[in-house]
């Protein structure tokens, strides 16, 4: 029985299109897998079983699969995960989707996490291939729905790399129903060889995250040598890629699809989501498109909204709920400030009912210049710059033009650049702007790179929108060769009385530039064009519990407040008596999004003191990762208050300046050296060179001479220990590490706990978050245990290890479930939890050694031995209940 949504002219019948041989291939689950509940408060329990799959090729793919609620077939989706990470990383968006009624399976792609196999790059005989075994296992589940027999109702989403794998599954597999891909590419070589142009530090990032060149398939290792080499990508270069990417199935993409690309994105600019949406709507299906406000270059990945709208879009196209909100067939996130209390880039929405495309509402901008010649200097050194892979995080350059800090560097003599006048009034500029060139060159071949920037009114402030460029390879231009330039797609307001400023620079640091010396002349040929998009409209900003202030808006701050009923909250005096204290939280509480009484935190409080290296402790799903982000100033809590020194931590609060950390892995420019890599990051923040304390820093880290050589010749630890070297310049009061031990070996691992020792021994204080629990018991003075957002326990180490509420119960065979249950029901027990030697048991303030022997008797319980533990892990599972 067909059970697909009546009405859909998109969803025709089915054509038979698995034509990979290797979805042919017999499918083994190894075992029967492992099931867990993931528990929270008020939500259904997620049922989650582990599985690996393995493929004919011998392959073996790590899986999860992700239920919740009542039993009864739904909707599935599968949900991949980025470039680098494995199936743990969307594990969380996971339980979400499943408490909202979906199956959800996410899985570890060939080469990463515990799956096993050569990285192929979404090659259709591999990780493509993948996904339809794993859509033919969903069809045999009982908890999925299906449209027929071996035919499940199924969506893919996932971002960058996950991301293409939902386009591509979409189009090499005709089960597929619905998709909702995130900042990914819809043609890879266009990505990684725009314009005929090798962009060498994304590709060599590619490579580095992947885990090294020999990891991957041996012709994609042997490609990307070659035109490493080379600087120069060639035609089977391009091949090999295309034949990977989803525009060489771009005819048979036809499934309702919902494109989130990232502004600030230097690797897989909007360009490509605007390929992808013209292709897939020209086969009849329906398409929205998102601009978000982050990308890989950093910014603000809207997390919690672009989740909400996957749903949505599920719900409707999975479920068939015709009242879900899929919100506007056309979005896009605009930066409108900063809030005066907190430093924080203001984001809102704007929307059209349809997708205006790159090329809407163009306008014409003379530009003013004569011919003017530069040079291609010797080894294209020293280059221009633009964006950075590896320095993005939560900010990045390319957040920094977004708040008109310009940020890029073009060097005299290389560039030509034309202005216009200044503009009338108002520009907002959506989508690519175009301009025609006439280029000369001393060589058969020039490469330019062309890019519009934002002049203030003063002349001197120059900001480079998303930092983003247009690279292009010119053929022929010996001769002289008109150009038609499409500049990268923007969504930017120019000020009244700003100018444009086109810029045709000879080289930049992300991408590869002919080594011989040059000289190339550039003339205008046209005006330049700029897309308007009219249908766009900013929503009016609703005002939230803090009011932006503006300079000259003092009424209507006033009418804004009288009409709201809210107030504008002034930043919390500084407590003097706190002024010495690194770190207080108070009744610090932050619900999940869309969730009223559901909380990742819930009334934390404890105190940190100079000198201690505190251990922050709990297991997957405690909060710990969201009080570090509210710590850091990256979200706020909606109770309590975190302060630092006295002060209260806000988004964006100067107190921050003394807080340093490292929580998501630093990224580096692997042909740098160490010592050139932190030097060009402490110089992005702005700050004077003398109160980076590099020297000091690169001490505690002890890096020695391996400061000079570059980072690509570093091992994981040195790596990891460069990285603690940088969450250090400024020698912050507080140090915030987040699992600096991951990917590390025993000695590494060694070193690292010195470096936080030696740190804190100046009279510093650090915050360390980490699973490896024998290690923090060695390296932390104190610990905050945390468990389903609660406070669990909190004080020095060697109290919480030897605390006498905590005995451990050794038995002469194994302690069964059934009794460690009755045992922790007992009265006077607080909990008790099953170990290789018998039982921990945590006794309560009525609970005594005595009567728990007599009932331990009474159960029938073989005893051999009762004693105080003294060991972490048993204080650890002890405490928590065994929810690890």
């Amino acid at each position: 029985m067909d059970l697909r949504l009546p009405g859909r002219p998109w969803l025709r019948s089915r054509r038979p299109r698995r034509t990979l041989a290797a979805a042919a291939a017999v499918v083994v689950l190894a075992g029967a897998g492992t099931w867990t509940a993931v528990a929270s408060d008020d939500a259904p329990p997620v049922r989650r079983a582990d599985r690996v799959m393995t493929t004919g090729g011998g392959v073996r793919i790590d899986t999860s699969f992700f239920t919740a609620g009542p039993d009864g077939r739904r909707p599935a989706v599968l949900l991949g995960h980025g470039f680098g990470g494995s199936k743990e990383d969307v594990r969380e968006q996971a339980e979400d989707l499943a408490r909202d009624g979906y199956a959800v399976l996410t899985w570890s792609a060939r080469g990463f996490g515990r799956s096993t196999g050569k990285i192929g790059l979404n090659d259709p005989e591999g990780e493509v291939a993948d996904v339809s075994r794993l859509i033919d296992w969903l069809a045999g589940r009982p908890e999925v729905r299906l449209d027929k027999a071996g035919d499940p109702r199924v969506g893919i989403a996932g971002n960058s790399y996950g991301g293409a794998i939902a386009l591509l599954g979409a189009g090499h597999d005709d089960r597929v129903d619905a998709i909702a891909p995130a900042i990914t590419y819809f043609d890879l070589a266009d990505a990684l060889f725009p314009g005929g142009v090798f962009k060498k530090l994304w590709a060599g990032a590619f490579v580095t995250s992947g885990g090294g060149c020999a990891r991957f398939e041996p012709a994609l290792c042997a490609m990307y040598e070659r035109v490493a080499e080379s600087g120069v990508p060639d035609d089977r270069a391009r091949a090999l890629l295309e034949a990977r990417s989803p525009s060489a199935v771009a005819d048979r993409i036809d499934v309702p699809t919902l494109l989130m690309q990232g502004q600030t994105d230097s690797l897989f600019p909007l360009g490509q989501a605007d390929a992808a949406a013209r292709a897939i709507r020209a086969n009849g299906a329906p398409v929205d498109v998102d601009w978000l406000a982050g990308g890989h270059d950093g910014g603000d990945p809207e997390t919690d909204r672009l989740h909400g709208r996957v749903r949505d879009w599920f719900d409707r196209y999975l479920k068939g709920d015709k009242n879900a909100d899929t919100g506007p067939a056309f979005r896009v996130t605009r930066t409108g400030g900063v809030d005066s209390t907190d430093g924080r880039a203001q984001l809102r929405g704007a929307s059209a009912d349809s997708y205006p495309g790159l090329a809407d509402g163009t306008r014409s901008v003379p530009l003013a210049g004569r011919e003017q010649r530069f040079a291609n200097p010797a080894g294209a050194n020293p280059p221009a710059v633009s964006a950075l892979p590896g320095i993005g995080g939560s900010g990045g350059l390319s957040q920094l033009s977004s708040l008109g800090v310009g940020v890029s560097l073009d060097f005299p003599g290389q560039h030509a650049r034309f202005d216009s006048a200044p503009v009338a009034r108002d520009l907002r500029v959506t989508g690519s702007p175009t301009v025609t060139v006439r280029v000369r060159s001393t060589s058969d071949d020039a490469v330019l790179f062309a890019k519009v920037y934002d002049v203030g009114a003063d002349g001197r402030q120059q900001v480079l929108p998303s930092q983003l460029v247009t690279p292009v390879r010119v053929e022929g231009a010996r001769a002289g060769k008109d150009v038609r330039l499409t500049l990268p797609a923007v969504d930017h307001e120019v000020r009244k009385g700003h100018r444009l400023r086109l810029v045709l620079a000879s080289t930049d640091l992300g991408y590869a530039s002919p080594a011989a010396p040059a000289t190339y002349s550039v003339a205008l040929k046209s005006d330049l064009t700029v897309p308007t998009a009219p249908g766009v409209t900013t929503a009016a900003a609703p005002l939230p519990g803090w009011v932006v202030w503006l300079p000259v808006a003092g009424a209507a701050l006033a009418l804004a407040l009288l009409l709201t009923g809210r107030r504008r909250t002034a930043a919390p005096a500084p407590d003097p008596e706190l002024a010495g204290v690194p770190l207080q939280i108070t009744g610090l509480s932050k619900r999940y999004a869309r969730s009223a009484d559901r909380y990742a935190v819930r009334e934390l409080s404890f105190r940190v003191e100079k000198g201690q290296v505190l251990g922050l402790l709990g297991p997957n799903g405690a909060g710990k990762t969201t009080t570090l982000r509210m710590l850091m100033g990256l979200i706020r809590p909606d109770d309590g208050e975190i302060r630092v020194f006295g002060h209260a931590v806000r988004p964006g609060a100067p107190v921050l300046s003394r807080v340093g950390a490292f929580v998501e892995g630093a990224g580096f420019l692997p042909h740098l050296s160490g010592r050139e890599n932190l030097e060009l990051y402490w110089a992005a923040t702005g700050r004077p060179p003398q109160d980076a304390h590099l020297d000091e820093a690169l001490e505690i880290a002890g890096l020695g001479d391996a400061l000079a050589r570059a980072v690509r010749t570093y091992s994981q630890g040195m790596r990891q220990r460069l990285a603690i070297a940088q969450a250090m310049l400024g020698l912050p009061d507080l140090l915030i590490l987040d699992e600096p031990t991951n990917g590390l070996d025993p000695p590494q691992i060694r070193e690292m706990r010195e470096v936080m020792i030696r740190y804190a021994a100046a009279g510093r204080t650090v915050i360390v978050s980490s699973h490896l629990l024998a290690e923090v018991e060695q390296s932390c003075t104190h610990l905050v245990v945390m468990d389903r957002g609660r406070l669990v326990q909190a004080g020095p180490v060697h109290e919480i290890i030897g605390s006498g509420d905590t005995l451990l119960v050794g038995t002469v065979t194994p302690v069964e479930e059934p009794v460690a249950e009755k045992v922790a029901a007992l009265p006077g027990i607080a909990s008790a939890v099953r170990t290789d030697e018998g039982l921990l048991v945590r006794l309560d303030a009525d609970g005594t050694a005595p009567r728990l022997i007599a009932e331990l008797v009474r159960l029938e319980v073989p005893v051999t031995s009762v004693g105080p533990h003294r060991r972490l892990e048993d204080a650890f599972l002890t405490l928590i209940g065994g929810s690890a």
